[in-house]
């Protein structure tokens, strides 16, 4: 194959009025498919090469590839450690790659300090693999162009780690939460398989009319049958579903701005969305990464489509010569308090230094908050779940109480 041999490249793009485009490319590398895509007027979000082989092996590549979010922290603080150290690139691909326990980046980062040993540069040979963030193979890409690889590399390892950190805020809030709804559901489901049937044998041989609390308890209990079978197939096909659609644009438009609304835990996810933007354009800026790609970039990486919304009207406005601040302050989603920083931050030419302090204030907002939320959430899940297995103990006891009163006015 020569030099000029054409590839064939696939991509995900916006359009000036916003829409997302897909397609392919056959050009002969993936700097001249960015070329191409520039003329065109779009603004990619993703370009990759295709890969060949049959639609079995494509599926199993596609289905055996995924990189954890703490492996890929742990592996670029390690790349940025060692390049530091004055090691060159290449041993400290492969000392990376022996020392990484995840078994999927240990095979990426050999194919990748292959690449390298065969001329290719450490942005192009990250940009083959889909596994690897466009966010790192722009921030690589930026550090390579500027001669501050270990730099780049750092300062995209500590936005990991910083990432990291904000899901395990957000995963530790929402265990307790779930699981004691777990609990509630495991022992509501256990009163009306085990326990509603054994009064009910005692209520047929009282002969007397059930009160409705009581009635519709055993009614439940006699459809466990056939109902909790039904429960269980809609709750695995919901998840099947979440699972294989949430990153569908049609899910996402109408996914995403509810969770915002949501009561509760929807100041919190937008906390987290600014967090990462903040975090990931100050990063790409300080790199150098032009502001037009960085904006791509982080709408993308947001985790949020409606940030990913924000980041494509940004990106317009900024291409026609507008600064980031103004358009900034049309968006419901951002606080004032955001738009004023990144205002001075524009005005005084530090703007990745403001975005940094936006993350750092937004991140310790997210810990304060997700506490809050915990100390909030756990006395009310406590009264919800007394209220239900009180309400299912006292609804089986009524014919008893009736009973007995009954009694006592016989006397």
């Amino acid at each position: 194959m020569s030099a000029t041999a054409q590839k064939s490249f696939t991509y995900r793009a916006r359009a000036r009025d916003g829409r997302l485009v897909k397609g392919s490319l056959d050009v002969a590398s993936e700097s001249l498919a960015l070329a191409r895509l520039a003329s065109m007027g779009l603004m990619p979000t993703r370009v990759a090469e295709k890969t060949t082989g049959t639609g079995l092996q494509m599926e199993i590549s596609f289905g055996g590839g995924r990189v954890t979010l703490k492996a890929l922290a742990i592996a670029t603080r390690q790349l940025a450690t060692i390049t530091q150290a004055g090691v060159p690139l290449l041993r400290a691909l492969t000392v990376t790659a022996e020392q990484t326990e995840h078994a999927t980046l240990k095979r990426l980062l050999t194919e990748v300090a292959r690449d390298v040993e065969q001329g290719k540069s450490f942005s192009a040979a990250l940009g083959e693999r889909k596994q690897f963030p466009l966010l790192l193979v722009s921030m690589v890409r930026a550090g390579e162009a500027g001669g501050f690889l270990d730099t780049s590399l750092a300062s995209i390892a500590d936005s990991y780690e910083k990432e990291a950190k904000l899901r395990g805020t957000i995963k530790s809030a929402m265990t307790y939460p779930m699981a004691v709804l777990g609990i509630a559901v495991i022992a509501v489901i256990g009163m009306l398989l085990f326990i509603v049937p054994v009064f009910k044998k005692m209520f047929a041989s009282l002969g007397s009319q059930l009160p409705l609390p009581t009635q519709i308890l055993v009614t439940v209990s006699n459809q466990m049958g056939w109902l909790l079978p039904l429960i269980a197939v809609l709750a695995f096909g919901i998840t099947f579903w979440w699972r294989t659609s949430k990153e569908k644009d049609s899910v996402r438009r109408i996914v995403h701005p509810i969770l915002l609304k949501v009561p509760v835990f929807g100041p919190l996810i937008g906390k987290v969305a600014i967090a990462r933007f903040a975090r990931n354009l100050s990063n790409m800026t300080a790199a150098g990464v032009p502001l037009l790609r960085a904006l791509t970039i982080v709408g993308q990486s947001s985790g949020n489509w409606v940030l990913e919304q924000v980041a494509a009207r940004l990106a317009d406005s900024v291409r026609t010569g507008a600064s980031l601040a103004g358009p900034l302050a049309q968006e419901k989603i951002f606080p004032a308090m955001v738009v004023q920083m990144i205002s001075v931050g524009e005005e005084s030419g530090s703007i990745d230094a403001m975005l940094a302090r936006v993350a750092d204030f937004y991140e310790a907002e997210i810990d304060a908050t997700a506490e809050a939320l915990t100390s909030l959430i756990e006395p009310m899940l406590i009264t919800v779940l007394g209220v239900v297995i009180g309400g299912m103990v006292v609804a089986l006891y009524m014919p008893i109480f009736s009973l007995s009163s009954a009694l006592q006015h016989a006397k």
